[in-house]
């Protein structure tokens, strides 16, 4: 059978080596057989603050690990005039694009790796996140559904593994009635999402890069020497609200497919990390983390990296500059 339009793109960064040496091939195991393309986009362009760490481990071994998967294209992220004049003319409207967020997370590469996919639909995944289900139409009854629903801009799989009862347990969104267990947000989500290019034009057109509005926030991009821009989901956010557009996130036809996203790093998470591919392919989630969107600690001991977070505020490093 044909694929579907669609380009499976994963954004990975050097700092990402270490998770991605499991979720690459999982990724790969989740989606290549339901898309025409996969892309993976290799950001070298280093940044400040935490999205920096780990750098030196995986700058030389990343991009031949992504390089491993069987049939992917392996592009670096292009800053050149050049590049960025046409991503900006795709999504911004002409106006310039930030490299990076406030954070120091990514910002140019997301929309890069977006213009540079050679299909319509573009489904984007960061390099941490899991998938569930293993279901191999969910990406057909995605399109069928966007096709008949101009209101969808972007679907993704259900958030979590499903509970018993359908519901949701750490978000909430508004659920549609029938079996595929869906449900409507009006934000964006920058981790997961299929796009409609063709849709974007039509419904957005251009997106309208700005500073962040908590102050506090323009003053940690300065502190760490990032530039003083609000993230990219959030502009899609607005603009989503504006124009009454939703994002759908469903399980569908089982078996279904679910995603499921590390909040943290330690030690104990890539302890397990192996096993955690393994229980998540083979379905095997405990109640507690049923309806949670990210992983919690029925699957891994976040102490470790909640009490490292704790320590290292950007208010609290620039107390000690002084």
């Amino acid at each position: 059978m044909t694929p579907p339009p669609v380009t499976l793109q994963i954004s990975v960064a050097p700092s990402d080596f270490r998770h991605a040496c499991d979720l690459l091939p999982h990724q790969f195991r989740a989606w290549a057989g339901q898309v025409a393309e996969v892309l993976i986009t290799v950001d070298l362009h280093r940044s400040s603050g935490r999205f920096s760490a780990r750098w030196e481990e995986g700058k030389d071994k990343i991009v031949p690990l992504a390089q491993s998967l069987p049939g992917a294209r392996v592009v670096p992220v292009d800053y050149s005039p050049e590049a960025a004049a046409r991503v900006s003319a795709e999504f911004f409207g002409g106006q310039p694009v930030p490299a990076k967020d406030f954070r120091g997370g990514p910002y140019y590469s997301y929309f890069f790796a977006l213009a540079e996919a050679r299909q319509p639909y573009v489904l984007h995944a960061d390099s941490d996140m899991f998938f569930g289900g293993g279901s191999q139409t969910w990406m057909a009854e995605a399109i069928a559904h966007m096709e008949t629903h101009p209101e969808v801009l972007l679907s993704a799989p259900l958030p979590g593994p499903p509970t018993a009862d359908g519901r949701l347990r750490s978000q909430q969104a508004e659920p549609e009635p029938g079996p595929a267990r869906a449900f409507r947000f009006d934000t964006m989500s920058t981790r997961l999402f299929l796009l409609d290019r063709r849709r974007f034009r039509s419904t957005i057109g251009a997106l309208r890069p700005h500073r962040p509005p908590a102050w506090r926030n323009t003053i940690k991009a300065l502190v760490e020497g990032n530039p003083p821009q609000d993230l990219p989901e959030h502009l899609f956010t607005e603009e989503m609200r504006a124009r009454g557009l939703v994002r759908r996130e469903f399980l569908g036809t089982a078996p279904g497919m679910w995603s499921l996203h590390p909040p943290y790093r330690s030690e104990d998470f890539y302890r397990r990390l192996p096993e955690l591919v393994r229980r998540v392919e083979a379905g095997d989630m405990p109640e507690a983390q049923t309806g949670d969107h990210d992983v919690n600690a029925s699957l891994v001991d976040w102490s470790e990296a909640l009490a490292a977070l704790a320590n290292n505020r950007w208010w609290k490093r620039l107390l000690q500059r002084r």
